[in-house]
């Protein structure tokens, strides 16, 4: 009986087996032919070395051009879902910008205001460019404060330990855990903060010591410090990634040659990962500019929720331009910051 069970397991399986291989020869087929049409046909047409649209426009294929191929084909579907999803609700927020909202049950009333919202936010708010203003010093402080924390951490688990992976994890976990409500807990109960510095009064010293332009900036980094390095955990990651795609025979040849560890660092560790640096970078100021407890994305959201100001008592319009002026706001720091590393960059190089 067994026996016999064995055997019609067997030719079950055989038959499903070959059912499979025909059924996957069948598809693959049809998919090459698929394909063989949709590249050699009279306004597409692609061969081992050239690409000819039209018949007219003829393109050389070239290893370079097939890598950016490659990356484009990654990152294809963020692209395909970016336009689906998000980029009408961008531009239609834009154009809300230039109107003022009142929803009047379902309906949606406009009133066209021209660039008023935006001479509100400059002119009449009294809040919006002083809290946007306070948030920028901040930033300019908390980015490479983060950027030199995750710059250690990542130097150091690179070095010859054991549990690298450990730590790793250790660094990583306040991104997982570092969602609104906890933070905001956290931030409540005073742990973000570290308790020695206030004791011995650090942060009294230092504002003492600077312009009433930079105190409250300063004063607002030592309060939230565990905060900012918690927002390190993506950044140590990336830059651990270039720094073990360095070949340690470089290293090897400078001590060689006489060169110290310091030397070593400024001219080969930094130029290696400045690439690295700026990514980071970027995804450092985002990272905090959409930070659910940003204080200008707060005002923002209270606008958007029906919260009157001085300037206008408006919703979606007006929040929207306070949005698009944080933006530009953003866009313009980020900017400046990849200037700066692009500049020091083309030093160290020199």
């Amino acid at each position: 009986m067994k026996n016999t069970l064995i055997t019609i397991q067997k030719l079950l399986g055989d038959t499903v087996y070959k059912a499979h291989e025909k059924l996957d020869a069948y598809v693959l087929k049809h998919v090459r032919k698929m394909t063989h049409k949709l590249t050699h046909n009279k306004l597409l047409n692609v061969s081992n070395s050239h690409i000819i649209i039209a018949q007219k426009f003829k393109i050389k294929i070239t290893n370079k051009r097939r890598e950016m191929a490659v990356g484009y084909i990654f990152i294809s579907i963020w692209i395909v879902g970016y336009l689906i999803f998000a980029l009408y609700p961008v531009f239609y927020s834009l154009y809300l910008s230039f109107f003022k909202v009142r929803l009047a049950g379902a309906d949606i009333r406009l009133d066209f205001v021209g660039i008023g919202n935006y001479q509100a936010a400059f002119l009449q708010d009294p809040y919006f460019i002083e809290i946007l203003i306070n948030y920028v010093l901040r930033l300019a402080l908390n980015v490479p404060v983060t950027i030199v924390f995750a710059l250690i951490i990542a130097m150091l688990i690179n070095q010859d330990i054991k549990a690298k992976g450990v730590w790793r994890t250790v660094f990583f976990l306040p991104v997982i855990i570092s969602s609104g409500p906890v933070i905001a807990e956290l931030m409540n109960q005073g742990a973000t903060t570290l308790p020695t510095i206030e004791n011995y009064q650090f942060i009294d010293l230092v504002i003492n010591n600077v312009g009433v332009f930079l105190a409250n900036p300063i004063q607002a980094l030592f309060d939230q410090i565990l905060l900012v390095l918690w927002f390190a955990g993506i950044q140590i990651l990336i830059i651990l990634a270039g720094l073990q795609k360095i070949d340690k025979e470089i290293y090897e040849a400078s001590q060689i040659d006489g060169a110290s560890p310091w030397e070593a660092f400024w001219k080969i560790t930094l130029p290696s990962i400045m690439p690295l640096i700026s990514v980071t970078l970027i995804y450092t100021v985002v990272s905090m500019s959409v930070f659910s407890l940003n204080e200008v994305i707060i005002y923002i959201r209270n606008i958007m929720l029906g919260e009157s100001t001085p300037a206008l008592t408006t919703g979606y319009g007006y929040s929207a331009t306070l949005a698009w002026i944080y933006f530009f706001a953003m866009s313009f720091i980020i900017l400046i910051f990849v200037g700066l590393i692009a500049v020091r960059g083309k030093k160290v190089r020199a």
